[in-house]
């Protein structure tokens, strides 16, 4: 008699450094498991020591476990989920070099299904509202914009590399992080596609509400798709909320500086450290600053361009005998407040996240990735620390502490270790012989 509901669900949380990338195990039975892989990317590891890997030696090794958990060289994955198109979620999957070919073996593992945002869809025309080539809307779209981003994070990353006088050490440095974290990397893109359109497989590319098709090839699961909202469901994904005292993670200092206009008003400037003065010297005070302004500007933009790609995150809730699993990618409060205010069966969402048994911190642990009053605070298991939680972060590369913008989140990560049991990626040890993942087996 077949197998109709999973035994146990194995989670391995891999060390990825700030990065995702986690592989769900339904057990059916000693001889019958199904494989999720939700993202698989890495913009920095723990360690830059002599003795640490490099992203080209470490993420085929991570790959290498993956495919050893699948089964080896007969083993495949049921499904690969993307949940956004930022690097630290989808560079793993490249074919090139610089993360050693990783992607080549988890495409070998011929998954059934490929699951990203209704805003990857290689048909949607770049003025799209949905996954569809049709639309009524200005081609200066949402898709469009989400494009257009990836070229402008391109140039700002190539400006922090040259390191221009004008520009101080703490913004170049997150600069070219959070540049490179929006470069749109191609082998990743080609590669999910290919895996997508390959015979036997299946591409989807989801939207709030939608069929994610893991339901058929999951026997007693149901998953639940909660995000992203598309356009003809809300537009409030096209922009973000800056602060919000009940649900950012942040105690508020009084309003942060906001640099009037949005254009830099001369372009990028041009001068190089050890230029002979162009300026009078009674000119060079408000020359410097004037530069100082145009670095803050820059930064502003691209943490702006940064945050629009997280409102784009697919959101996935498992239900597997009487649990509940929840991951939501990058997902910020714009994505979430659809879900549990907006949508017409907003109630009914409030009401399942409510029971959730194990929670993928959004966001590595960002301030506005799990909205306190709309999500953590009715997450009701956390009361009697039944709650577990997942974390995959590295501290000190995104935010800052003395702007409250810090990831991750201090008052959120008391909030975890004090509420529920966490399991974070940033405890594993990384070297010479690294701790490749924290595994959480679920149990009925």
């Amino acid at each position: 008699m077949a197998t109709t509901q999973p035994t146990e669900v194995q989670i391995r949380s891999y060390q990825v450094g700030f990065g995702d990338c986690f592989l769900l195990s339904f057990i059916y039975s000693a001889r019958m498991a199904r494989h999720i892989l939700i993202d698989f990317g890495t913009t920095e590891l723990p360690s830059k020591s002599t003795k640490a890997p490099k992203p080209s030696t470490y993420m085929p090794m991570v790959a290498e476990d993956i495919k050893r958990v699948c089964g080896g060289d007969k083993g495949r994955l049921t499904a690969v989920v993307a949940t956004h198109r930022h690097a630290d979620h989808i560079s793993g999957f490249g074919t090139d070099g610089r993360t050693g070919e990783s992607g080549t073996i988890i495409k070998a593992l011929r998954p059934k299904l490929v699951l990203q945002p209704w805003t990857e869809d290689p048909d949607a025309a770049t003025d799209a509202r949905k996954a569809t080539r049709l639309s009524n809307r200005s081609k200066k779209g949402f898709v469009a914009s989400l494009a257009a981003m990836h070229d402008v994070a391109g140039q700002v990353a190539a400006l922090a590399a040259k390191n221009p006088p004008w520009m101080s050490a703490a913004i170049r440095k997150e600069l070219s992080f959070i540049g490179q974290d929006n470069i749109a990397n191609r082998s990743a893109i080609d590669n999910l596609i290919a895996m997508g359109e390959a015979t036997g497989a299946t591409a989807r590319y989801l939207r709030y509400g939608m069929k994610s098709g893991l339901d058929t090839l999951l026997p007693g699961v149901k998953v639940h798709v909660l995000g992203p909202p598309d356009l003809t469901q809300t537009s409030g994904i096209t922009k973000q909320v800056s602060e919000n005292e009940n649900e950012f993670w942040q105690l508020l200092a009084g309003s942060r500086l906001r640099v009037a206009g949005g254009a830099l008003s001369s372009g990028f400037a041009t001068r190089k450290r050890g230029d002979a003065p162009t300026v009078p010297i009674e000119g060079r005070w408000f020359r410097d600053r004037l530069e100082r302004m145009r670095a803050q500007q820059l930064l502003e933009i691209v943490r702006s361009l940064d945050q629009q790609m997280n409102n784009t995150s697919v959101i996935l809730l498992f239900e597997v005998f009487g649990k509940k699993l929840l991951f939501p990618g990058d997902a910020q409060i714009e994505n979430w407040s659809y879900a549990l205010q907006e949508a017409p069966d907003a109630e009914r969402v409030r009401d399942l996240l409510a029971d959730v048994d194990v929670y993928k911190v959004g966001h590595h642990g960002s301030r506005n990735a799990t909205p306190r009053k709309l999500l953590w605070e009715k997450f009701r298991k956390r009361k009697g620390r039944q709650l577990q939680t997942l974390l995959s972060t590295l501290p000190g590369k995104h935010g800052h502490a003395s702007s409250n913008t810090e990831v991750p989140r201090r008052t959120l990560l008391q909030a975890l270790e004090d509420e529920s049991h966490l399991l974070s990626t940033d405890d594993l040890s990384f070297g010479a012989q690294p701790e490749l993942c924290n595994l959480l087996v679920v149990t009925p």
